[in-house]
């Protein structure tokens, strides 16, 4: 499994977008609302990133280097799902200029 904590393109790639729900104290969510911004009547998106050039707020440090997630036990049900290795996680990567043997495997 390729590490996710040595690259973050995923986080500065995507509109990271989910039901509005999932930010709502009342119904449950645990997204903090302060870092998402409504897209839609029934869809938020993380801060930053509905941008032409994306960096979730919430992304900390440098893509490639060593990142970390500021609200990782409380992220969306969009970033639990995101798979490292899969074909949108290469494509983050590529874009980055990551290829995958600058990045640590982890065993899993």
């Amino acid at each position: 499994m390729l590490s996710c904590v040595n690259c973050g393109a995923c986080c500065a790639s995507f509109r990271v977008s989910f039901y509005w729900s999932e930010a709502d104290p009342f119904t449950g969510g645990t997204v903090p609302t302060e870092l998402t911004e409504k897209i839609s009547p029934t869809r938020v998106a993380m801060k930053g990133t509905n941008r032409p050039q994306p960096r979730c707020d919430a992304l900390q440090g440098d893509i490639g280097q060593q990142v970390a997630c500021g609200i990782y036990a409380q992220r969306s049900s969009t970033c639990r799902e995101f798979e490292a290795g899969s074909a949108q996680c290469l494509k983050a990567r590529f874009k980055h200029g990551i290829t995958t043997d600058q990045i640590p495997i982890v065993a899993a």
